[in-house]
């Protein structure tokens, strides 16, 4: 807890940043707006193209567009305002405005991470069950299961921010990290944070090990059934469908264990900035080139896309 006596109340935070000379900011700045653009137009690609291909009308494409759109509204939470910060040399962002991208960040996360285990269970009924996948994988029950995921990413957020926030800021007001991370915010507060730190620590806990461990249930399904196929060449095909998935599982799952389960008060903040960062533009840019880009049904999808609307002609 901060020192707050004869102080005034905060209205705004300094965002430290990423500790970097000035001659090397301008192109980080580069750096970060061609991963941000590249991230905006395959996610966008993936939503276009599943929507306009009657051929990709299939829960598989419905759960990659859904996590798309998680993936761009992610990014634009956090890079923009770094990129604005790198370009004009203001570090600051106002108390509403902090408020408001800790709540989304952590909202779009945590809804990820339960339609990751959602994707997973998709992909087990494809593979365990493929004679009964169009049968229990209705459009009905897959419209269910994203909502599902966002209500349960907005009841998991909702309380820890409210209480975040309804904590007493005043004084020091140098947030040290690039966004409006829950850890850093807690130094801050002229209060006991302790109630705070544990109630982040099991909510984040709970749901990070929880569709970690419903992922990791499926896929032992799904190894167990093609191990049992006869055919090597069938073996390498059936687990080519779901070997991307599981990519992004190890990596989502990987930075954001790294990050979120240990207690805050425990954590190094510099030593996750890297990892944080790596979370916010690594997953989401190499996303469309895991899921799709490398799936020959996409990308026979673009192609007929492009064809239909005069882009692209044979020569």
């Amino acid at each position: 807890m901060v020192h707050c006596e004869n102080s005034t109340p905060v209205k705004e935070f300094v965002l430290l940043g990423i500790p970097l000379s000035y001659q090397y900011q301008i192109p980080l700045f580069l750096l970060l707006s061609l991963c941000y653009l590249i991230t905006i137009l395959g996610n966008a690609t993936i939503i276009v193209v599943s929507l306009v291909n009657a051929q990709l009308h299939t829960p598989m494409y419905f759960f990659l567009s859904n996590l798309a759109l998680l993936d761009i509204s992610f990014t634009s939470a956090i890079v923009p305002k770094v990129l604005f910060n790198l370009l004009s040399g203001s570090q600051t962002i106002s108390f509403n405005g902090c408020l408001v991208q800790s709540y989304i960040y952590f909202l779009l996360g945590t809804t990820e991470f339960l339609l990751l285990a959602v994707m997973s269970f998709d992909r087990y009924i494809a593979i365990c069950h493929p004679l009964r996948y169009r049968n229990i994988m209705s459009p009905k029950l897959s419209f269910q299961l994203i909502i599902c995921s966002w209500v349960g990413g907005f009841l998991d957020t909702i309380v820890q921010t409210i209480m975040t926030f309804r904590l007493p800021f005043y004084g020091s007001n140098v947030l040290n990290h690039y966004f409006c991370d829950v850890a850093p915010l807690l130094k801050l507060a002229c209060a006991n944070t302790h109630l705070i730190d544990m109630l982040d620590f099991i909510l984040a806990s709970s749901l990070v090990l929880g569709s970690l461990f419903l992922s990791l249930v499926s896929y032992g399904c799904i190894i167990s059934a093609i191990v049992k196929i006869s055919s090597a060449a069938d073996r390498k095909k059936t687990f080519s469908t779901c070997a991307s998935h599981l990519t992004v599982v190890f990596i989502v799952y990987g930075s954001c264990i790294f990050m979120c389960i240990r207690p805050y008060k425990n954590s190094k903040v510099d030593s996750t900035k890297i990892v944080s960062l790596l979370n916010c533009i690594l997953t989401p840019l190499l996303n469309p080139f895991i899921y799709s880009f490398r799936n020959n049904a996409f990308k026979d999808a673009l192609r007929r896309t492009i064809r239909q609307r005069g882009i692209f002609t044979k020569v």
